[in-house]
């Protein structure tokens, strides 16, 4: 089964750390959290992942060359700009089965196999894992009824969202949509997908997951890591 990573962002919200390393290399219990991502894949069924870089690809190239030490064959996609999330996938060849896309920087023990039968059984051109994530605004938040009355107050509210968590199951088929366009993010296509009447499906998932792109579940993940090793098959 193949499976591409999505590792050329520059990681901009992990600065300065990421100003002299690019953010898949950044580790996470001692190894890099896209190291840990590639032992998952491994475990799980796959044994073909392409890397899709940019941002300090020759770091990542080196680290991981071919893939042997992991028991994969990993390849390489170079974007000489930035392309968004969705367009580098149109300079990836081979693609003409089922395949899994997701960003290098997930840290979760989602079982990819099992979303990849999920997928098939549903039958969409894409599915989305979908995880409920809980957002407080640190804030004293104001209702006001338009005309400068306030109705309530309510101080730090919590809502509820159901998120993307930055991993997909794609059919060849959406590579038509992606076309010829310089740059397209995830959101976009998916977009052009219904309004071509496409099926797109998610993945409800209640496990563990973090997207590391941010200060704070960076060093949460940092904390928690030693507790749930076992959980990443590590």
């Amino acid at each position: 089964m193949r499976a591409i990573i999505l590792a050329g962002g520059k990681g901009i919200r992990l600065a300065p750390l990421t100003e002299v390393i690019p953010k898949p290399l950044i580790p996470i219990g001692g190894r890099p959290i896209l190291e840990i991502v590639i032992h998952q894949l491994k475990h799980q069924g796959f044994r073909h992942i392409t890397l899709a870089v940019g941002y300090m690809s020759d770091l990542i190239q080196a680290y991981f060359q071919g893939g042997s030490r992991w028991g994969v064959s990993i390849d390489y996609s170079v974007e000489s700009e930035p392309m968004g999330t969705a367009a580098p996938l149109r300079q990836i060849s081979g693609l003409d089965r089922t395949f899994l896309v997701m960003n290098a920087d997930v840290l979760t023990n989602i079982n990819y196999a099992e979303l990849l039968r999920y997928h098939k059984e549903r039958q969409g051109s894409a599915t989305i894992g979908a995880y409920e994530r809980q957002v407080t605004i640190d804030l004293g938040v104001i209702i006001s009824n338009g005309q400068y009355h306030i109705k309530d107050y309510i101080e730090k509210p919590t809502s509820s969202y159901l998120v993307s968590m930055g991993v997909y199951v794609f059919e060849p088929e959406v590579l038509d949509y992606i076309g010829n366009k310089p740059y397209l993010d995830f959101p976009d296509l998916v977009k052009l997908l219904l309004g071509a009447g496409k099926t797109v499906n998610y993945y409800p998932f209640s496990g563990y997951w973090l997207d590391l792109g941010r200060h704070e579940d960076y060093a949460k993940a940092a904390e928690e890591f030693e507790d749930r090793k076992a959980e990443f098959n590590l």
